[in-house]
C-alpha cells in the first residue's frame, strides 16, 4: 500500500507554514464534511484523512517526526499499534537489540550472561473519543490482550520447586558465539531463549515460559481538552515480565473522531450554518449547537452573506489542565432555495423586479457587490476596445 502524503492530501507544499495549512484545511474540511456529501460514500473517508493529515501537520514535533519517519510514525510500523491495537517494546528498543546481537563480541558483550528475569515488553492501544469526550473527559474502560503473569506457577515457569538449572548450551551465559570469517557473531541462546537457565519441570499451563496470554479489563481516566496524538501512561499495566522480572507499561494512545457538526482547530470550534435567503436579507435571531450540548443565539444582521463569520467567545473546546476554554466561530452559508411553487417564483420576480428598478440606483443600493463587479467588467472591455 503506498504511504500517504499528508501535504499532497491537504494540497500544500513542504514547506508551507501554519496560515497555509489551515485555511487549505478549512476548504477542503468543507468541500468533504460527510453533510454536505450524502450520496458521496468517498467524502467521509476523505474527511477522515483531511483531519489526520492535518492534525500531524500542525503540530510541529508531530511534522517533524513525519518528516523525517514518513506516516509509519503513527500508524504503528514503528512499534506502535493502529487503532484498537497494539504495539511492542519499539523501534529504539529493537534498534538495541540487533546492534548487541551483532556487535557484542567487540563490545565486550553483555558481561556475565543475562538475568533470570526479564522486563515486560511496553504496549500501546489506541483509543478512539468522539468529541464530546474530548471536551468533557471521561472514564473509559479498555479490553487489551496481553501476556499475563501465569496463575498456576506464579509466573516462575515451574510446575514445582526445583525451578531451574544452568542452560549447558552456553554454559549459563545466555549468549553463544558462532565464528564467520573474520567475524565472531554473538547471540542469544536458541536453547534457554537468552536467559542463561531452563525450567527443569515446566508449567503444564504456561509451558514454562511463566505466561499467558489473557484479555485484560482496564479504567483509563482522560482529561478535559485532550487532542488527538496525546499519550496516557499507566505504568506497570503492560507485558508481564518474563520469570518474575518488572512488568512493562501500557500506552494509551486517543484518537478523536470526526464530529458531525464542528471542526476543531486547537481549542477553537468552526461551525458552518446555512440560513435562508430572507433570513440573510432581513437578518434575525439564529439558533446554533454547542459543544456542551446546548443552543445559543446568534443575531444575524440584515444584509449578512455567505463566508461571514461571528464569534462566541468561550464556547469552543476545554483547554488541557485549564479552566478556560476555547470560542467557537459560526460561519454563515446563505442557501438558495429549491423547488419553487409557482407562486413563490412570481413573487421573487416581482422582488428582482423592484430591485432593478428604473436604471441602476436600487441595483447599486441593493447588490453592491453586482453592481461593482459588473462596472469592472464594463471598464475592462471598453479599455479593451480603445
Amino acid at each position: 500500500m503506498a504511504e500517504k502524503d499528508y501535504y499532497k492530501i491537504l494540497g500544500v507544499e513542504k514547506g508551507a507554514n501554519a496560515d497555509e495549512l489551515k485555511k487549505s484545511y478549512r476548504k477542503l474540511a468543507m468541500k468533504y464534511h460527510p453533510d454536505q456529501n450524502k450520496d458521496n460514500p468517498q467524502a467521509e473517508e476523505k474527511f477522515k484523512e483531511i483531519n489526520q493529515a492535518y492534525d500531524v501537520l500542525k503540530d510541529d514535533q508531530k511534522r517533524a517526526a513525519y518528516d523525517r519517519y514518513g506516516a509509519a510514525a503513527f500508524d504503528g510500523s514503528m512499534g506502535g499499534g493502529g487503532p484498537g491495537g497494539m504495539g511492542g517494546a519499539g523501534f529504539g528498543s529493537a534498534f538495541s537489540d540487533i546492534f548487541e546481537d551483532m556487535f557484542g563480541d567487540f563490545m565486550g558483550g553483555r558481561g556475565g550472561g543475562r538475568k533470570q528475569s526479564t522486563r515486560g515488553s511496553d504496549i500501546q492501544y489506541t483509543l478512539e473519543i468522539s468529541l464530546e469526550d474530548a471536551y468533557k473527559g471521561k472514564e473509559a474502560k479498555i479490553k487489551i490482550p496481553v501476556n499475563d503473569t501465569c496463575d498456576s506457577c506464579n509466573g516462575s515457569g515451574s510446575s514445582d520447586t526445583t525451578g531451574s538449572t544452568g542452560c549447558s548450551t552456553c554454559n549459563g551465559n545466555g549468549r553463544v558465539r558462532q565464528q564467520q570469517g573474520f567475524f565472531t557473531i554473538e547471540r542469544a541462546c536458541p536453547t534457554c531463549n537468552g536467559s542463561g537457565s531452563v525450567i527443569k519441570n515446566p508449567c503444564k499451563k504456561c509451558d514454562g515460559y511463566g505466561r499467558l496470554r489473557k484479555e485484560k479489563v482496564l479504567q483509563v481516566t482522560i482529561p478535559a481538552g485532550v487532542e488527538t496524538g496525546r499519550r496516557i501512561r499507566l505504568t506497570g499495566e503492560g507485558e508481564a515480565g518474563i520469570r518474575g522480572g518488572q512488568r512493562g507499561d501500557l500506552y494509551v494512545l486517543l484518537s478523536v473522531k470526526p464530529h458531525k457538526l464542528f471542526q476543531r482547530d486547537g481549542a477553537n470550534l468552526y461551525c458552518r450554518v446555512p440560513i435562508t435567503i430572507t433570513r440573510a436579507a432581513l437578518g434575525g435571531d439564529v439558533d446554533v449547537p454547542t459543544i456542551e450540548g446546548t443552543r445559543a443565539s446568534v443575531k444575524v444582521p440584515a444584509g449578512t452573506q455567505t463566508g461571514q463569520q461571528f464569534r462566541l467567545k468561550g464556547k469552543g473546546m476545554s483547554m488541557l489542565r485549564s479552566d478556560t476554554r476555547g470560542d467557537m466561530y459560526i460561519e454563515i452559508f446563505v442557501e438558495t432555495p429549491v423547488n419553487l411553487n409557482k407562486k413563490q417564483q412570481d413573487l421573487l420576480r416581482e422582488l428582482d423586479k423592484s430591485m432593478s428598478g428604473d436604471g441602476n440606483s436600487n441595483s447599486n443600493k441593493n447588490s453592491p457587490e453586482s453592481s461593482g463587479f459588473f462596472k469592472k467588467m464594463r471598464e475592462f472591455w471598453d479599455d479593451l476596445s480603445e
